[in-house]
């Protein structure tokens, strides 16, 4: 296992974790996983195993903690040099773009003829978000684990709450945090709950055939997509039989 530091465009360094056979490095494939929310390397030890599968297979895999693989983590903004506070708390989720084209960037710079890329819970919907904005033939093949469906986590949010954000942003408050914990959990700035509650950049699965497939419809096909039980990929979008969050 090796630490990776990665520049994002925007300055704040992720930080990821690569799989390699450092003795014999000889793998022209990566598996480029992108976390859900509070995601990271530390509290999700299965992917020891899966790393280590891979590498026993003949495959490098990358863990790709994007901006909110914790709830807050210090790191340095390359652009200012500056000590930086970020996690789910200030993320805005157009992140997704930054986050994950840095870390294609990477594996590009490393030498990798074949990228595949992956996502789980929220970092499904990234990858969605992503391949619906960008055509790229740097990747070989995707998946996408228990995308998360955004209409069933809001449901339990209470208009209250949302007027809360809407009054918070609307009048220039949205660095804030909000004083309450949002969907009872993620403690956060309006600008943040802003994405999740209204955005809708990553409502892009759903459990309901009539949802918004939009994003989905805008992917270009790569080679052979492929699919991870119990989601399914099609031209016209993604059927759900479970939402992850």
């Amino acid at each position: 296992m090796k630490r990776l530091d990665i520049s994002t465009k925007r300055g704040p360094l992720l930080t990821g974790v690569l799989f390699s056979n450092e003795n014999s490095r000889d793998a022209d494939t990566v598996m480029i996983a992108i976390t859900g929310i509070h995601g990271n390397f530390y509290s999700n030890p299965f992917y020891y195993n899966i790393g280590e599968t891979l590498n026993n297979g003949g495959f490098d895999f990358i863990y790709a903690q994007t901006n909110d693989a914790f709830g807050e983590i210090r790191t340095v903004n390359m652009k200012t040099g500056g000590e930086e506070l970020i996690g789910s708390w200030n993320e805005r989720f157009s992140y997704a773009d930054d986050d994950i084209g840095s870390y294609l960037d990477l594996a590009q710079e490393l030498g990798y003829k074949n990228i595949i890329l992956g996502g789980h819970s929220l970092g499904a919907n990234k990858v969605i978000y992503y391949l619906s904005r960008h055509h790229e033939s740097r990747i070989s093949h995707f998946f996408l684990l228990s995308p998360a469906n955004l209409d069933h986590m809001m449901s339990g949010v209470k208009k209250w709450d949302k007027d809360v954000i809407r009054h918070m942003v609307e009048n220039g408050r949205g660095e804030e945090r909000l004083p309450f914990p949002f969907m009872g959990w993620v403690d956060c700035i309006a600008y943040t709950a802003w994405d999740w509650a209204f955005s809708g950049l990553l409502d892009n699965a759903s459990s309901d055939p009539d949802g918004d497939f939009s994003q989905c419809a805008q992917i270009t096909p790569i080679r052979v997509p492929c699919s991870s039980a119990p989601t399914t990929i099609s031209p016209g979008g993604i059927r759900q039989d479970s939402c992850g969050t």
